[in-house]
């Protein structure tokens, strides 16, 4: 499942960068849970050939996302996000802890800026 959410991710920020066809065929394996077999009857390709296409856009995909880390920086900044969720409810995660208003001003601050400074 982790898989699919990763090859998802990718998707999501980089898909539009692939060619049309790998798009298409991305789509069905990734978001229509087609199988290799039934792209490939659909197709009118082999199984080892839709196989490789896969391969060959997960490899892509992981390129733009080792030279550019838009999942990595949304994913961080999804956390900060939550982090300051989290204190504007007075819930510091910690049972029975809760911060003081200016406390939980200047954490948010903190986040907040570092917030910015990742994008």
């Amino acid at each position: 499942m982790e898989k699919i959410y990763e090859q998802a991710m990718l998707y999501d920020f980089y898909g539009e960068l692939l060619t049309e066809n790998q798009r298409s065929l991305y789509e069905d394996v990734v978001y229509n849970d087609m199988s290799l077999g039934e792209i490939a009857a659909e197709r009118g390709i082999s199984r080892q050939g839709v196989h490789d296409q896969i391969k060959r856009c997960d490899k892509i995909l992981q390129e733009y996302e080792s030279k550019l880390h838009l999942v990595e920086k949304f994913s961080k900044a999804k956390e900060t996000v939550n982090q300051i969720n989290q204190i504007s409810r007075n819930d510091s995660g910690v049972t029975g802890e809760q911060l003081s208003a200016q406390e939980s001003l200047r954490r948010i601050q903190e986040l907040s800026l570092e917030l910015l400074d990742e994008i």
